[in-house]
């Protein structure tokens, strides 16, 4: 027991080729050592346990190494790489940024950097949690970064680089470390699990390696939890036990429950998962993951990324055949949805259950109706059958052409009232005969436009007949010009209805103008003013608005002419608020005077500028010697105490 060593520790990477998920950095380091290309600073960022203080200590031993080996790794056997693994080399420097965070720590660092290396070619400082350090260190720190000694090399690790200066990140070479793909940590945890003669199945490494979310440090940490919470023998179902993850066989028999749409087996099945101590998040969370996989199996290309064991991925894949698309991204949606209101929820076994019943019966909302005339397939939502909503979906689905005439229930009206011998006496601007020239603009024939109870009637004798009564007869003589060209119903009836928007806009205001009575104009007089002028004030008293009230109170009104009204101003503060509020001020009496002749005018009394203006303000020593006078015990204690005061 005092001999054991955490896999994290015990299998930490001794050299570049033994780092899982970081190639791309690894081979670049090592061709910058063989190429004699070592950059003087580098900062390695990314999520944490991915392997950055480990890189930057690999990397400070293959540097110093006296035997480098042609693949750029260091040979483990020359003195410093000796000194280096035995932890008392002396030319590898490694900072705690997190405890050391102060400019003198760093001035600490800073002075021991003029010292040469005694042995071997580098000194190599390694500043792990770099985003720690104060401002003021990191600006301590810059020049020396920006231009250190031949010898010197900076390896900067931090898991925030958004944290870091600007003028810090500029000075390095950054490297970007990414988080170690599934089957990467799979692989390495299989490596691991036969030297120490550990047996585990693949898929309960799968669950660590997904569990540790590409972190190698907290999957070695896992691992040695289970082994000895297993005695060395890990299984599917006591990893899936050890680390409290909801099987997959679960939600496998939900989605069958739901296919069938049985409702009460699944409420069942949900009930037995919280029995075992699942929360409903938990759940919610799985399921979609779960159904995640199933939409991505139904494409081959995008089947790499369902990230589960070859077994499992096999079953996600029959599944997947069984279940449209559709279902698959509409639960997605339902879920998502569940999923953000389940904290909010009061009760969440029943918000839960709640999107159990609606998956169960989602099958059910979606069918695909086709139309007989267009013989095209669209989706539609159900509704009780024989339902308004229904029918009128199922018309808007069908061409304008195609619809019958029934959709508008007033149409059947037209052709019911006066028979056709009526026709002379029919008058043009009636409005229901604008009705026929709608249809009239899909087909060109007149015979055509009119409604289908009308169809017999000769075209030149039908379109006048629409709705007009007997009675009407009578001003026969107004409209004999209309029926000459009867041939044409559609082309005359439409310029005795219809205008251009510029002629309609033009009737409509003539016509108002006639309806509307001209309203008498109030003659100006000085009283009335002054009247309008304390309402137009209160307004705005009313509104708390102090500061305009007394702007206004100050101003004099006089009426200058007939229909011309001044505002005289006392200073020029003044006068230019009421060039601001002039235009609502002229609004105001037009309306209340009925007159939009009024003028109004704004002066400016240059007489009473002076005497507005208050006396000087005191300066300092003029508001102590006034108080002095006022009060001599003030000038006194001054003395006493022997203040000079500062004026």
């Amino acid at each position: 027991m005092e001999n054991f060593i955490v896999s994290a520790r015990k299998y930490r990477p001794q050299n570049f080729s033994t780092v899982v998920g970081q190639a791309h950095i690894t081979t670049t380091l090592k061709n910058a050592i063989r190429n004699h290309q070592l950059a003087h600073a580098f900062l390695f960022c990314g999520p944490r346990g991915v392997g950055k203080t480990t890189c930057a200590r690999i990397l400070a031993k293959t540097i110093n190494c006296e035997n480098l080996q042609p693949d750029g790794e260091a040979c483990n056997e020359c003195h410093s790489c000796k000194s280096f693994n035995e932890g008392s080399s002396f030319n590898i420097h490694e900072l705690d940024a997190a405890s050391n965070n102060s400019v003198d720590d760093i001035r600490t660092l800073v002075e021991q950097v003029r010292f040469s290396p005694q042995a071997g070619k580098y000194k190599i400082y390694i500043i792990d949690e770099v985003h720690m350090l104060s401002s003021s260190a990191f600006n301590a720190f810059l020049k020396t970064l920006e231009e250190p000694p031949s010898y010197a090399i900076f390896i900067l690790a931090t898991t925030e680089k958004h944290k870091i200066l600007p003028t810090i990140l500029s000075r390095c070479q950054i490297f970007d470390f990414k988080r170690i793909t599934i089957q990467d940590t799979v692989d390495h945890l299989q490596e691991i699990c036969g030297k120490e003669n550990i047996q585990a199945d693949t898929d309960a490494l799968h669950l660590v390696a997904q569990k540790t979310d590409g972190c190698m440090r907290d999957s070695l940490s896992t691992l040695d939890k289970i082994v000895s919470f297993t005695s060395g023998h890990l299984t599917y179902q006591n990893t899936l036990e050890h680390l409290n993850i909801l099987d997959y066989d679960y939600f496998f028999r939900v989605m069958d429950t739901v296919l069938q749409e049985d409702i009460a087996t699944a409420l069942l099945l949900f009930d037995e998962i919280l029995q075992k101590g699942f929360e409903g998040d938990n759940f919610l969370n799985g399921w979609a993951e779960f159904l995640r996989n199933l939409l991505l199996c139904k494409e081959e290309k995008a089947l790499h990324l369902v990230e589960v064991s070859g077994n499992l991925k096999e079953r996600y894949k029959q599944l997947s055949s069984q279940i449209s698309p559709a279902y698959l991204i509409t639960a997605l949606h339902l879920l998502n949805e569940t999923e953000i209101n389940y904290r909010m929820a009061r009760n969440k076994r029943l918000h839960v259950e709640m999107a159990l019943i609606k998956l169960c019966y989602l099958q059910q909302a979606v069918t695909l109706v086709s139309d007989d005339n267009t013989g095209e397939v669209s989706k539609k939502k159900l509704v009780p059958d024989g339902s308004a909503p229904q029918q009128l979906r199922t018309a808007a689905a069908q061409p304008t052409a195609a619809r019958p005439v029934t959709e508008k229930p007033a149409a059947p009206a037209a052709p019911v009232t006066p028979p056709a011998s009526t026709t002379n006496t029919a008058t043009p601007p009636v409005p229901p005969v604008q009705a026929p020239p709608v249809a009239a603009s899909h087909t060109p024939a007149p015979a055509e436009a009119t409604p289908p109870p009308a169809a017999p009637v000769t075209p030149p004798v039908v379109p006048p007949v629409a709705t007009t009564a007997p009675q009407t007869s009578a001003p026969a003589q107004p409209t004999a010009p209309v029926s000459a060209p009867a041939a044409k119903p559609a082309t005359t009836a439409a310029p005795a209805g219809k205008l251009t928007g510029l002629a309609a806009m033009k009737q409509a205001m003539a016509a108002k103008q006639q309806d509307t009575p001209q309203a008498t104009i109030i003659p100006l007089t000085q009283g009335a003013i002054h009247v309008y002028w304390e309402e137009f004030i209160d307004q705005y008293r009313q509104a708390n608005k102090m500061t305009v009230v007394s702007n206004l109170q100050l101003a004099l009104l006089k009426l200058l002419t007939p229909t011309e009204i001044g505002i005289v101003s006392r200073n020029i503060v003044q006068f230019r608020f009421m060039e601001e509020e002039k235009l609502v001020i002229s609004e105001f009496f037009k309306q209340k005077f009925n007159n939009p002749t009024i003028i109004l005018t704004l002066l400016l009394d240059e007489s009473q500028q002076t005497q507005d203006i208050g006396p000087a303000p005191l300066s300092s020593r003029e508001q102590f010697q006034q108080m002095a006078e006022k009060f001599p015990l003030v000038k006194e204690l001054k003395d006493r105490l022997n203040m000079e005061l500062d004026f």
